[in-house]
């Protein structure tokens, strides 16, 4: 269990930022935590997302998904999940840009769930650029179906879209 620690710690002890990018928490995620910065791509992102679990930072989780996803997703389970595990790194397999605005980050995070079991979380996810802003695709809440609007708002049906990603 990690306590939440607010951007005055982080500044005062520069730390390396849980992300494991190499750099301190100050210069890394906290910019985008904070909303001073946006992330530069979906790997970027990516890392903060997991930052964000350890850090207990629900809020940017919910903030950097798809907005017309942000109201389906349990807040409460996060947070639980978020508290319960006690991080252990993230690892970064793939980062590719596929298409004009989705890429695809594999990566893997290890944790000791809530009974101390050492666990690996492996997953293969979408992010699609909206606005100049880079989004978490969430494939565990309600999808479109194939021939509905897609969830990023493009216009095109979702199975041309962003649901060409899940799949992948």
């Amino acid at each position: 269990w990690l306590p939440v620690l607010g951007p005055e710690f982080f500044a005062m002890n520069p730390l390396p930022c849980p992300c494991q990018s190499g750099q301190s928490h100050e210069r890394c995620c906290a910019p985008l935590h904070q909303g001073r910065q946006v992330a530069a791509d979906a790997e970027a992102l990516m890392r903060s997302r997991y930052c964000a679990y350890v850090l207990q930072h629900i809020d940017y989780l919910v903030a950097t998904t798809v907005p017309a996803q942000q109201a389906l997703l349990d807040t409460a389970a996060m947070a639980a999940w978020s508290r319960s595990t006690q991080w252990q790194g993230l690892r970064i397999h793939r980062h590719q840009r596929v298409g004009k605005q989705h890429a695809l980050v594999e990566f893997s995070a290890d944790f000791r769930d809530a009974g101390g079991q050492m666990q690996t979380h492996h997953e293969l996810s979408a992010f699609v650029c909206m606005d100049g802003r880079w989004y978490f695709i969430d494939p565990t809440v309600a999808l479109p179906a194939a021939k509905q609007p897609c969830v990023c708002g493009s216009g095109r049906k979702f199975k041309h879209c962003c649901g060409r990603w899940l799949a992948a």
